[in-house]
């Protein structure tokens, strides 16, 4: 009998759900035609669906990241866990269990079941808020992925009809209902989301291309005024604002705004560590803020006095690449949805770190651009000092260039001491070697801009005891004397020697007195500039030898060829570069090589050749001043707190023994090159040579004395002195013996 009975409750059961799935599949069909219009998301068909069947309110709730539960119609979401906590939400806890399958967390007469049933008596005040109605009664039924097995989303109806409980036979009229639309709602969903992943991420590509090449601007307003509009755009944001830091007052500044940028005096300050924009500035971390009024940090004076009213508010951090907090943007009611979700918050995550990019690249650009504004002037203001009058070069021609042997007969021959010319008569000792070289027919030099540029090279020289005008004036000199004794032209091109004749005229413009190990100790402004490269004062002086070329009226080279002209820069550069000692050193073996094959290229890469010899007296007066230059820069780096090399330092340096290891060791051995090529050069390396036995015999006189100490200077100038009085001795007796033999 029992049997009996059961069985036909069984089959009872089974016809009236048929009947009810009849009604289902009906109305999900007419709700999908009527809602053909794409306005409508499957989620909220789903519940109108069931609330026609079954008369009652429905609900259903998608299951998003991190178990949070969404409805859209009406749009609400179920509170997390945490809240649950807290406000002790049985009903809500249930659909927490549900969803979550954890039935041992509440102990209920249904908890086998795969439905919770549960009369609402003191949530109904919390639930009433949110549903918009009176609820007496709810059933939540999970729905299951078929393909997956996992909770997908939760349908709950609430206040069954004629005031009855739910009971399990509604549970399963629900189940069967999602058995044939389950699939259906789990491969809408997933198409769905990936269709706005792609839009989001097609329009996040195009924002990016879009910040980064604003960031190329020095001006970030323009830069801010495209993050508002593109962050409220992307996050469908009813307002953005964004805030800089102002790290010295420490304040959020915002200036930029939906409506465009404020003058200076309007801008808007807030402190850094206070409302939402300063918990997010002194967090670091991203705030999603669902109910601003409910919301301890908000301010509600501004909607007071503006009838704005803020619902949601979605504020996140903006960094640099130190992670360090360089802005804040706040986005401030969602349009098309109740409050931010996860998706805008990972949203403004990445777009964040975008803008911090784009921000720190434009405030860079903008450093940049006020760099090289300062250098540029900076760079004015050296031209102007160095500026040369029409009247100098009208004087310098006046009358014409001068023959060589006019300024002195032996001014072509090794012999020749550049240094005792007058330092105002060597400009015009430049003009002349230029004539006699030949090379302002060859290339049609303008004479005027040859004089101007001459002066001009002289000018941009500063006044260290060695490293001067008349130093450039010699090594020129020396140059000039090579192409005269040793042919030159028969083994470089014209334009070669050219360029060899004017780095030598420029290769120390601007020099400091100071060598390159001292710039990159000291961390200055030219280590800054070329310490990466190496060479760092070479290089300093051939940017001069550039910037003075790219003077108005200064341009010797104007009628080169475009092909020539990148020739003579980069011939310039390489020789200039040269000059560096520690590049000698490096690449003595190579001259050996080069010099084998009687290949005399290295003429332009060789610093040492350049190094005018003199004869004694002279010498030991050059030695003086190049030592009183060393002894200088020594004195900073103690007075910096470094030590110095034993040559810069006047205390140690034994300044004997010093010159005699440079002429055997840098000197003599390139000079032996020379001789071996050019036999003509020899009296070079025998002066060189005999310079070094002459400074044996002072170091005997350099440890009698008990140098070296704070007075080894004033040494070589007594012996400079005394040897010129010796000279001066000796062409006086020449003079009387020629005298009387007359």
């Amino acid at each position: 009998m029992c049997f009996s009975f059961c069985l036909l409750q069984m089959l009872t059961d089974g016809l009236e759900c048929c009947g009810l799935l009849v009604d289902y599949c009906d109305a999900f069909i007419s709700c999908l035609d009527s809602y053909s219009d794409g306005t409508h998301s499957l989620q909220s068909i789903h519940s109108v669906v069931l609330a026609r069947v079954l008369q009652e309110c429905v609900f259903v709730y998608l299951l998003e990241a991190e178990s949070r539960l969404r409805c859209e119609d009406p749009p609400h979401e179920v509170p997390s866990e945490v809240q649950l906590e807290q406000k002790l939400s049985l009903s809500f806890l249930l659909i927490r269990i549900k969803l979550t399958k954890h039935t041992h967390m509440l102990t209920s007469p249904y908890d086998g079941l795969n439905a919770v049933c549960v009369s609402l008596q003191e949530e109904r005040g919390l639930l009433s808020s949110l549903l918009g109605f009176e609820p007496n009664s709810m059933l939540c039924v999970p729905v299951i992925s078929q393909a997956t097995g996992q909770v997908v989303a939760l349908a709950c109806t609430f206040n069954k009809l004629s005031g009855q409980r739910y009971m399990e036979a509604d549970e399963h009229v629900i189940q069967h209902c999602f058995c044939y639309s389950s699939t259906v709602l789990t491969s809408t969903l997933a198409f769905q989301k990936e269709q706005k992943l792609k839009f989001e991420c097609q329009r996040f590509d195009w924002l990016c291309n879009v910040l980064l090449s604003v960031s190329r601007s020095d001006d970030v307003s323009v830069l801010l005024q495209e993050i508002i509009i593109e962050a409220r755009n992307l996050s469908n944001a009813e307002i953005c604002s964004v805030f800089l830091l102002d790290h010295f007052s420490h304040e959020l500044v915002a200036k930029v705004f939906d409506g465009g940028v404020v003058n200076d005096d309007e801008e808007f300050r807030i402190p850094a560590d206070q409302g939402i924009a300063g918990h997010v500035a002194t967090t670091g971390k991203i705030l999603n803020i669902k109910d601003a009024y409910s919301h301890p940090l908000f301010y509600r004076g501004v909607d007071d006095s503006t009838g704005f009213r803020t619902r949601n508010i979605l504020c996140f951090p903006i960094k640099d690449e130190n992670e360090e907090v360089i802005g804040v943007a706040e986005l401030v009611n969602k349009t098309n949805g109740p409050w931010f979700n996860r998706f805008d918050e990972d949203l403004a995550t990445a777009f964040s770190i975008y803008c911090g990019i784009s921000i720190a690249h434009s405030l860079l650009y903008k450093k940049v651009h006020e760099a090289q504004f300062r250098s540029h002037l900076a760079n004015e203001m050296m031209m102007y000092h160095m500026k040369v009058s029409e009247e100098e070069v009208t004087k310098l021609l006046h009358s014409g260039i001068e023959p060589v042997q006019k300024i002195h007969p032996d001014f072509s021959e090794f012999t020749y001491t550049p240094r005792s010319l007058p330092d105002d008569s060597t400009p015009m000792g430049v003009l002349s070697m230029f004539e006699d070289m030949g090379v302002i027919n060859t290339y049609k030099i303008n004479l005027h801009t040859l004089a101007r540029f001459c002066l001009m090279v002289k000018k941009g020289y500063r006044d260290p005891p060695y490293h001067n005008w008349m130093h450039a004036f010699s090594v020129s000199h020396f140059c000039y004397l090579l192409y005269k004794n040793l042919q030159l032209s028969n083994y470089l091109e014209d334009i070669e020697i050219l360029a060899l004749f004017v780095s030598c005229m420029c290769h120390d413009l601007d020099h400091r007195g100071t060598n390159n190990s001292f710039q990159v100790d000291s961390q200055s402004v030219l280590a800054a500039l070329y310490s990466s490269e190496g060479s760092v004062m070479e290089r300093h002086h051939f940017a001069q030898a550039i910037a003075i070329l790219n003077t108005q009226g200064c341009n010797i080279f104007e009628k080169f060829s475009r092909k020539d002209y990148q020739r003579m820069l980069d011939l310039m550069r390489d020789i200039i570069l040269a000059t560096d000692l520690a590049h000698h050193l490096r690449i003595f073996r190579d001259l050996q090589k080069m010099a084998d094959g009687k290949n005399i290229n290295f003429l332009q890469n060789d610093p040492v050749l350049t190094m005018p010899t003199y004869d004694k007296p002279f010498y030991l007066y050059v030695s003086n001043i190049y030592y009183k230059e060393f002894f200088s820069q020594g004195d900073l780096e103690k007075a910096m707190g470094n030590r110095p090399s034993e040559m810069m330092d006047r205390e140690k340096a034994y300044i004997p023994e010093l010159q005699i290891s440079f002429m055997e060791h840098i000197a003599m051995p390139i000079y032996k090159l020379l001789q071996e090529i050019f036999p003509r050069s020899a009296e070079l390396y025998e002066r060189v040579a005999a310079n070094r036995e002459q400074w044996a015999k002072v170091s005997h006189k350099f440890t009698i004395r008990g140098l070296p100490s704070n007075n080894s200077l004033d040494f070589l100038d007594e012996e400079f002195e005394l040897l010129n009085i010796n000279r001066s001795c000796k062409w006086m007796l020449v003079n009387v013996f020629t005298n009387v033999n007359k």
